[in-house]
């Protein structure tokens, strides 16, 4: 089967320590699965109160990228998964990770993100996708330490 041809898994990315939890998993599916991984990266503008000033400082789509390099670093070092995508994308992460489903094999995210309460088992961007992806959803947990 070529590398084009093969299903694939979707990893929702932010930068967390579930979402190198998220990618490692991922990878060890992929490679029982036959399966190709694609590492998604969601930004977005953040919610301002004042009028937007406009910058050339500041390139979050660049951000974004440099960050999913970063995660990817770090869970992989240099043994990063062959045929690897990387997807770095504006939006809401709920309706790209959704979107990204379609077709898929799987989609791999984290119980909880860089947001969010300490006290919830489960974040709103894994809950929403659970309940709305296109394809099977597991979502990893911390790992128990002893």
């Amino acid at each position: 089967m070529t590398e084009d041809n093969r299903k694939r898994i979707v990893v929702g990315v932010d930068g967390s320590a579930l979402s190198l939890t998220a990618l490692r998993t991922a990878r060890r599916l992929a490679d029982l699965l036959e399966c190709r991984m694609q590492a998604i990266t969601v930004w977005s503008y953040p919610i301002a109160l004042a009028v937007p000033i406009p910058s050339t400082d500041w390139a979050p789509a660049m951000e974004a990228e440099n960050a999913l390099d970063e995660t990817l670093q770090a869970a992989f070092g240099q043994d990063i998964p062959e045929g690897l995508k990387k997807t770095v994308v504006a939006g809401q992460p709920v309706q790209v990770l959704i979107e990204a489903s379609k077709g898929a094999e799987m989609l791999v995210l984290g119980s909880r993100g860089r947001g969010g309460f300490a006290g919830l088992l489960l974040g709103s961007v894994s809950s929403a996708a659970a309940a709305h992806a296109h394809c099977p959803v597991l979502i990893v947990h911390p790992e128990e330490r002893d």
